[in-house]
């Protein structure tokens, strides 16, 4: 008797660790960004669809999103590397690694080792999130955007595009900005094809032309 009486509180302890761990899974996709929610949910599946994929491994996933602002202006007026590491960081949230010249070129004075951009990199949550604001924020305010290019390709599933700007980010005030500068952003991806990587990118709500 006393193991019947015992088997009901064995049950409600089940039933108890099974909801927590409910409660839990959902706490922790409320807390991933939007799009990386919707990737896991949604996008991996039709990507799975549209390509006929075998293997869950061999779906596309984006991985990093590299942010690039060249400024050969910078040899002259260092002023401005300066703004744009900092526009950057104020993009990004991230600190930016100072790119340096990798020849000297005679003719415009340039020398090797010379400071002229700036770059960020961005994985995991900080790529969605920043990915997210990108897409439904700063290209819309973009001047007689017509959509992203398909030029931007790299034949390895990579996209490119430049942006003219830099104010298209709410971010970044156009009365506190040194000079107009743009930059260019790339999304890397695993997708073996640039079709495939333009699949996965206008799954994530990237706006390509027709």
């Amino acid at each position: 008797m006393a193991k019947e009486k015992g088997q009901p509180r064995g049950d409600a302890g089940k039933g108890k660790k099974g909801k927590e761990k409910f409660q839990n899974e959902t706490i922790k996709r409320e807390k991933l960004p939007r799009l990386q929610v919707r990737y896991n949910e949604t996008i991996a599946k039709k990507m799975k669809e549209e390509f006929n994929y075998s293997n869950v491994m061999e779906i596309p996933r984006l991985t990093k999103i590299v942010i690039n602002v060249g400024l050969g202006e910078a040899i002259h007026n260092p002023k401005l590397l300066e703004a744009a590491v900092e526009e950057l960081k104020i993009i990004t949230g991230r600190r930016p690694v100072v790119t340096r010249a990798k020849n000297s070129i005679a003719n415009f004075k340039l020398r090797e080792g010379m400071k002229i951009g700036a770059m960020v990199t961005l994985r995991r949550e900080v790529m969605f999130e920043f990915l997210d604001r990108f897409v439904a924020l700063a290209l819309p305010r973009t001047r007689d955007f017509k959509g992203v290019s398909a030029k931007g390709f790299d034949g390895r599933g990579n996209c490119t595009l430049g942006i003219k700007e830099q104010i298209i980010f709410p971010e970044i005030s156009y009365d506190t900005i040194e000079k107009l500068s743009g930059l260019n952003i790339t999304m890397v991806t695993t997708a073996k094809t640039d079709d495939e990587a333009r699949a996965l990118l206008k799954h994530f709500g990237v706006p390509f032309r027709n």
